[in-house]
């Protein structure tokens, strides 16, 4: 989806209209019916998660169901208010709940390896998978992004994306803990137990989700946005990148509102700040970034509305999206560190361990938002 290239003398010249918009909606609305009939065909409501095929198709859901849903927010003065307002928080609902087995199987793994990390362990031999968690070695601690290989599945990652790490459909044996301290293997096997079973019960949630009126619902929005895309009468002539540049200015700002002075120095502790509160709720201080990485995804989808499969990469944009997917992986391990440590009648050496497993992934908080800083401080000024 090219440009247009109009008249010179025009006041439109260059302008990217309504049917860019429209284009580009379709073809992720048809990206989202290839991807749930794929994920019908190669088995994705088994008891394991299906195969690998039907892993990758549902991963091709999250991402055409993120692009339509992003793609309405920004641009939506050009749509029909009832029906894109009534479709959005569906798109959302349907993106969360199929995130949710992925997110523990990453979490389990990113944990498990900060163990034998943390304790001089050995370097765990390759696998594909930890604790009867599917695929979790390939994601964790990866910084996964919003795109999927989904190669298998019919469906390719977006242009300059890289691509999603994602769980595989057969579980491997857990890993060796006899080299660990007795607290580490503990807290390891405390952590299997509640990041699987919240694994386990998130696989249940997708498929009732999946096979509830409501997915059906969406699913039907869907295969009518793929032939007929609810625009306003002013879109066809109107000018998309006024939007997508509001879009842009809402990152900037949310970024300018971060600590990033602070961010710029490696090892300044901010990210422990309320590590001992007696507070359960995830750290108050998480939250800017994590609304920044979500003005980023927007910004970077309005992007491909305005220039297509033939748009310039952005590598610097990208290197910004992995350092506050990390930071995002790095918080929600710590939050899970810390809430097996609040697990009654526990060992003081297991807890212990659970202690400096919370302060290690603080620190990649930490690292991350240097990794950040670092990375739009070179895109602000334009150097390679």
């Amino acid at each position: 989806m090219a440009q247009q290239h109009l008249d010179p003398t025009d006041p439109m010249a260059g302008a990217v209209t309504g049917d860019a918009l429209a284009g580009y909606l379709r073809a992720q609305a048809t990206e989202f019916l290839r991807a749930l009939r794929l994920h019908r065909e190669t088995g994705g409501g088994t008891a394991n998660g299906g195969s690998e095929e039907s892993v990758d198709a549902a991963r091709a859901l999250r991402r055409s169901a993120r692009r339509i849903s992003a793609s309405l927010h920004t641009f939506r003065p050009l749509l029909d208010t009832d029906w894109s307002e009534a479709i959005r928080p569906e798109l959302a609902w349907l993106s969360g709940t199929l995130a949710m087995e992925h997110a523990y199987a990453a979490r389990l793994e990113r944990l498990l390896l900060a163990l034998h990390r943390l304790s001089g362990a050995a370097v765990l031999p390759a696998q594909t998978g930890v604790a009867g968690v599917p695929g979790a070695s390939r994601s964790a601690g990866s910084g996964s992004t919003d795109a999927s290989p989904g190669s298998r599945a019919g469906v390719g990652p977006q242009k300059g994306e890289p691509a999603e790490a994602g769980p595989p459909a057969h579980p491997a044996a857990t890993p060796e803990r006899g080299n660990l301290t007795v607290g580490a293997a503990k807290a390891g096997a405390l952590l299997e137990r509640q990041l699987t079973l919240a694994r386990t019960r998130a696989h249940s949630t997708a498929l009732q989700a999946l096979g509830s009126s409501r997915f059906h619902a969406v699913a039907d929005n869907i295969a009518v946005l793929a032939s007929e895309v609810p625009l306003t009468p002013a879109a066809a002539t109107a000018d998309l990148r006024p939007l997508a540049a509001a879009a842009e200015e809402r990152l900037t700002d949310a970024v300018t509102a971060l600590p990033l002075v602070t961010a710029g120095h490696p090892y300044n502790a901010e990210a422990l700040i309320h590590g001992l509160s007696p507070d359960p709720a995830p750290h108050p201080q998480d939250a800017p970034w994590h609304q920044v990485r979500l003005l980023l995804r927007l910004h970077r989808y309005a992007r491909e509305v305005l220039h297509g499969d033939s748009g310039p990469v952005d590598v610097r944009l990208l290197a910004t999206g992995q350092s506050l997917n990390r930071h995002r992986d790095a918080s929600e391990a710590a939050a899970a560190a810390a809430q097996a440590a609040r697990t009654p009648r526990i060992a003081p050496a297991t807890a212990y361990a659970l202690g400096v497993l919370h302060a290690d992934q603080r620190h990649e908080v930490e690292a991350a938002r240097f990794a950040f800083q670092q990375s739009w401080e070179r895109q602000t000024v334009g150097t390679p």
